[in-house]
C-alpha cells in the first residue's frame, strides 16, 4: 500500500473514540451485552467502520456504481468474536478494471492489517448470478446478502435476482442442498451425541439452521418454528463464548474448554452446557427431518402432477388416499395422520396408538398430528388402561422405526407427559466414551435392540419396558441402578403393570449390570458367585429376561461394550445360574374351578351338542367423569371336545378382525351328575376389535359351526383378504421360534411359540398341531404388544407326554408352518 493509502485507512479506522479496534475490544469484553445484542452491535460497529473505508476508497478510486455487500453470517448480522467477514464488492461494470481493483485493495488491506479473517470477492451482478448458479455454497451465502455501503439499489437488485433464481431453481437445488447436509453430517457426526461437538458443522448445528433458512426462502416448505430461533441463539451464544475462551476462530467445543464456556454462559458445569446444546441440536435436527420430508413430498407431488393430469384427461386431481392404520389413525402421503373421525379430547390412548401404528408401519408421525395431540389429547388415567400399556409395548417393539416416532413425541413434550421421570434423562450426556448416545437416546436404542431378542423370552413386554427404563436412575445422584429400581417400580405401576410384574421390572433395572459385571470380574467356578446371582435374580423367567436385557444394553451402548468373548462369558454364567434355579422344582398347579357362568355354558354345550358363546365387555378404571370405558371384550366358548377346535375358533376370530390379547383352552371338569362321560372344552379369550366395532355373537357362532363342519375354508378366506388389502410392512420382524420347554410338565409336552402377532397366527399353529395328530390338553396365548407368546400343552393319543424326538419334530413342524 502507498503512504496515502495507509493514512486513509488509519483515519477511517476511527468511527468513534479509540478507533474500531479499541471499540471492538471493549464490546467483546462487556458481558452485560453478551449474546444476540453483542453480535448485532458488533455487526453494526463493523458496518460503520467499513462504510467509512468504502466512502473514502470509492472517492479516491473514482468508482461509481459500486456497493459493499455483507453475505453469509455477516449478512445476517451474526458476527461472533472471531467470525470471518464475508464481503462482496459489487460493481455495475462501467468502471475500469484497474479502478475496481484499486477500490478492492483499499477495502481489503485495512481488514487484514487488523488481523481479521476475510472471505472476499469482486463481481458484477451478472457474474455473481453465474457463480451462484454453478456453486451452491456461493448461492447460499448470497441469500443473506445485505448492503453495507455504496449503491444500495444495486445491492437490492442483486438480492432480488438471487432470490428469484433460487426459487426458480429450487426443485433442482434443494436435493443438492440436502445431499450437502448429509455429507457434512457423515463427516462431523450428530451434535447431540458428541462429547466434543462441532457447533457449526455437526448435524443439528449452525449449518443446518442456515440450510433451513434457505429452504424457507425457496417457498417450497418451511421448518417448524417452535423453539428453532431459541435453539439457534443457544448455539451462537456457545460459539461466542468458545471464541472468547480460546482466542481462536474454532467451532469445536473441546473437553478442556467446556468448563470455561459453561462459566461464561452462567451455567453450573460442563454437563449443564452439553445438555443445553444437545437440546438445541435436537430441536434443529427434528426441524430438519420434518422440513426435508415436506420438501420430498412437494417435489414428488410436482413431478407426479403432469402425469396425473394426463391420466385424468386434465381433470381435477383426486384427494390423497387415506389408508387405515389403527382406530383414529390413517396413512396419508407417507405419514401417519389423524383420521377425520378421531377425537383426541375423548381418547386418551390415541397418542400411544398413533405412535405404535406409525412405528409398526415404518411411517413418520405427521408433525401436525403430534402438535395437535399435544394440545388437545386427554391425559391418561393412572394407572394406564391395558390398551395404553399394550400400545407402548407395540411402539417399543417396532425396531429401528421406533426412534423417529419417539423423537417426534419428545419434540412436542408428549414423552415427559406420559413418563414424568423421563425429564431427568432427556438429553443427558454420558461422559464415558464407550457410550455412543445420550442417556435418553440410549434407552430408546436399547429397546430397539431388545425388539430383536423378544423371541428369546417369555415376556417380551417386560423386556421392552425394562430396556426403556434400565438407566432411568441416571438423572439422580448415587448408584443409578439403585435409584432406577425405585423409579422403575413407580413407573411400572403408573403404566398399569400388576405388583408382580412391577417387581420383576424393578429387579431387572436394579441388576441390569449384574450378569456382565459378574461374568467378566468374578470366578465362575466359585459356587458362591453363581449362588449370589441366583439369589438376586430369583426365578428362571427373570434370568431369561435379564440375559436378553444385558445383551440389548451392551449392543446399544457402543461397539466396545459387547464382543463374542463377553457374550460367551455371560452365556456361561446364565447356564450355571439356570441349572441352580432349576433345582427348585415347581409344584403342579391344581385344576381351576369353574365359575357359575362357565359351568352354565359347559352344560348348555353338552345339552345342545354345538358351541355356546358369551361376550362381556371388560371395563377399565373410570375416567374423571366417572364412566368406565370398555377397552376389550371377554369371549367364552364352550363346546364338546373334537378335532380342530383350536384352529377353527382362532380362525373365526381372525376372520372377524378380532385381535386376540390373551386366551386359554382347557377341559371343563363338571360336577358329578352334570357332565356324564362327554368331554367339554372351555375357551376363554380376551379380544379387541381391530377397528373398534364388535361382530354379532350369533354370526360368530354360525361361522364357528361352519368352520368345525368344514364348510368354511378359513385359510382361503384369510388369504383372499390379505391379497385384496395387503398390510403395510415396516421393519422386518425376527423369525418365529418354536421350542420344547424342558421339564415344563410331568403330564404333557409343552410347546412354546414366539412370533410376530398377525391375523390367523393361532389358526396356523392349531392347524400344524392337528396335522401332527397330537391332542391339545391346554393352550395359553398371550399377545404382548406386537409379539405373541403361545404355549400349548400336548399329549399323544393315549394322553401321555411325547417322546423327546417326537416333541422336537413337532416343534420343527410348527416352526415350518409359521415360516
Amino acid at each position: 500500500m502507498t503512504s496515502t493509502d495507509t493514512t486513509t485507512a488509519s483515519e477511517s479506522e476511527e468511527p468513534g473514540p479509540g478507533g474500531y479496534a479499541a471499540a471492538r475490544l471493549r464490546l467483546l469484553h462487556r458481558k452485560e451485552h453478551a449474546g444476540a445484542p453483542r453480535r448485532a452491535a458488533l455487526a453494526a460497529l463493523t458496518d460503520d467502520w467499513l462504510t467509512g473505508l468504502f466512502t473514502a476508497a470509492a472517492e479516491q478510486s473514482g468508482v461509481r456504481g459500486a456497493a459493499l455487500v455483507a453475505v453469509g453470517g455477516y449478512g445476517r448480522a451474526e458476527l461472533s468474536p472471531r467470525s470471518d467477514l464475508d464481503l462482496l464488492l459489487l460493481h455495475d461494470g462501467t468502471a475500469a478494471p484497474a479502478a475496481v481493483a484499486a477500490l478492492a485493495d483499499r477495502l481489503w488491506y485495512p481488514v487484514w492489517d487488523l488481523g481479521l479473517a476475510l472471505d472476499h470477492s469482486v463481481r458484477t451482478p451478472a457474474e455473481a448470478r453465474r457463480t451462484a448458479a454453478g456453486d451452491l455454497k456461493v448461492q447460499l451465502g448470497l441469500l443473506d446478502a445485505r448492503p453495507v455501503a455504496g449503491d444500495r439499489g444495486l445491492a437490492a437488485a442483486l438480492r432480488t435476482a438471487i432470490l428469484a433464481d433460487w426459487r426458480n431453481q429450487a426443485p433442482a437445488r434443494l436435493p443438492a442442498l440436502r445431499e450437502l447436509c448429509r455429507d457434512r453430517a457423515a463427516r462431523a457426526g450428530e451434535l447431540r451425541f458428541l462429547l466434543e461437538p462441532d457447533l457449526k458443522e455437526a448435524r443439528g448445528g449452525l449449518r443446518d439452521t442456515t440450510a433451513l433458512r434457505a429452504v424457507a426462502a425457496s417457498w417450497l416448505a418451511d421448518a417448524p418454528r417452535e423453539g428453532l430461533a431459541d435453539a439457534r441463539r443457544t448455539l451462537l451464544d456457545a460459539r461466542d463464548a468458545l471464541h472468547l475462551a480460546t482466542g481462536r476462530a474454532t467451532d469445536r467445543l473441546a473437553l478442556q474448554e467446556q468448563d470455561q464456556v459453561a462459566r461464561d454462559l452462567g451455567l453450573l458445569d460442563a454437563d449443564a452446557l452439553l445438555r443445553r446444546l444437545y437440546e438445541a441440536a435436537r430441536t434443529v435436527s427434528y426441524a430438519a427431518d420434518v422440513t426435508w420430508r415436506e420438501v420430498d413430498r412437494v417435489l414428488r407431488a410436482r413431478s407426479a402432477r403432469p402425469r396425473l393430469r394426463t391420466l385424468l384427461g386434465h381433470g381435477r386431481a383426486r384427494a390423497p388416499q387415506r389408508t387405515p392404520l389403527a382406530e383414529g389413525v390413517v396413512e396419508a402421503e407417507g405419514e401417519a395422520v389423524l383420521a377425520r373421525t378421531a377425537r383426541p379430547e375423548h381418547d386418551p390412548v390415541l397418542p400411544l396408538r398413533a405412535a405404535a401404528a406409525a412405528a409398526q408401519s415404518a411411517l413418520p408421525l405427521s408433525p401436525y398430528l403430534v402438535r395437535h395431540l399435544a394440545a388437545t389429547a386427554r391425559p391418561l388415567p393412572v394407572p394406564w388402561p391395558a390398551e395404553a400399556r399394550e400400545e407402548l409395548v407395540t411402539l417399543l417393539g417396532a425396531g429401528p422405526a421406533t426412534v423417529p416416532v419417539w423423537e417426534a413425541l419428545e419434540a412436542e413434550g408428549l414423552v415427559t407427559r406420559l413418563l414424568p421421570d423421563w425429564e431427568r434423562v432427556h438429553c443427558r450426556p454420558q461422559r464415558n466414551p464407550v457410550h455412543t448416545w445420550t442417556v435418553d437416546r440410549h434407552l430408546v436404542e436399547t429397546a430397539v435392540r431388545a425388539s430383536a431378542l423378544t423371541r428369546r423370552v417369555g415376556r417380551p413386554d417386560l423386556l421392552l419396558v425394562a430396556a426403556l427404563l434400565h438407566d432411568i436412575g441416571k438423572g439422580w445422584p448415587g448408584d443409578h441402578s439403585a435409584a432406577g429400581e425405585v423409579i422403575a417400580r413407580d413407573l411400572a405401576a403408573r403404566i398399569g403393570f400388576d405388583p408382580h410384574d412391577a417387581g420383576v421390572l424393578a429387579t431387572l433395572v436394579r441388576h441390569h449390570l449384574l450378569l456382565v459385571e459378574t461374568a467378566t470380574r468374578r470366578d465362575l467356578d466359585d459356587p458362591a458367585t453363581v449362588r449370589a446371582v441366583a439369589d438376586a435374580v430369583g426365578t428362571p423367567a427373570t434370568l431369561e429376561l435379564l440375559h436378553a436385557l444385558t445383551e440389548a444394553d451392551a449392543l446399544a451402548t457402543g461397539p466396545a461394550a459387547w464382543s463374542a468373548w463377553r457374550a460367551s462369558l455371560v452365556a456361561d454364567l446364565v447356564g450355571r445360574v439356570a441349572l441352580l434355579l432349576a433345582g427348585r422344582a415347581p409344584e403342579e398347579p391344581e385344576p381351576a374351578i369353574l365359575d357359575a357362568e362357565q359351568e352354565r355354558l359347559a352344560v348348555e354345550a353338552l345339552r345342545t351338542g354345538g358351541p355356546v358363546l358369551a361376550l362381556h365387555a371388560r371395563p377399565e378404571t373410570p375416567h374423571e367423569e366417572g364412566a368406565p370405558e370398555p377397552v376389550g371384550v371377554e369371549l367364552l366358548i364352550a363346546l364338546r371336545d373334537r378335532p380342530g377346535v383350536l384352529p377353527a375358533a382362532a380362525g373365526v376370530l381372525a376372520l372377524h378382525r378380532l385381535t386376540v390379547r390373551a386366551a386359554e383352552l382347557r377341559a371343563a371338569e363338571l360336577p358329578t351328575g352334570l357332565g356324564g362321560d362327554a368331554d367339554v372344552l372351555l375357551l376363554s379369550w380376551r379380544v379387541a376389535a381391530e377397528y373398534g366395532s364388535l361382530p354379532d355373537a350369533a354370526r360368530l357362532r354360525a361361522d364357528l359351526v361352519r368352520a368345525l363342519d368344514g364348510t368354511l375354508d378359513i385359510a382361503a378366506r384369510l388369504a383372499e383378504r390379505e391379497a385384496a388389502h395387503p398390510r403395510r410392512r415396516g421393519t422386518a420382524a425376527p423369525p418365529p421360534r418354536v421350542t420344547v420347554a424342558p421339564a415344563g410338565s410331568r403330564l404333557a409336552t409343552v410347546i412354546e411359540v414366539r412370533a410376530q402377532d398377525a391375523p390367523g397366527l393361532l389358526h396356523r399353529i392349531g392347524q400344524a398341531l392337528e396335522r401332527s395328530a397330537v391332542r391339545v390338553r391346554s393352550a395359553h396365548v398371550s399377545t404382548l404388544g406386537a409379539n405373541a407368546v403361545d404355549t400349548v400343552y400336548v399329549t399323544d393319543a393315549s394322553g401321555k407326554p411325547l417322546a423327546p424326538g417326537e416333541a422336537a419334530e413337532l416343534a420343527r413342524e410348527v416352526e415350518r408352518a409359521l415360516g
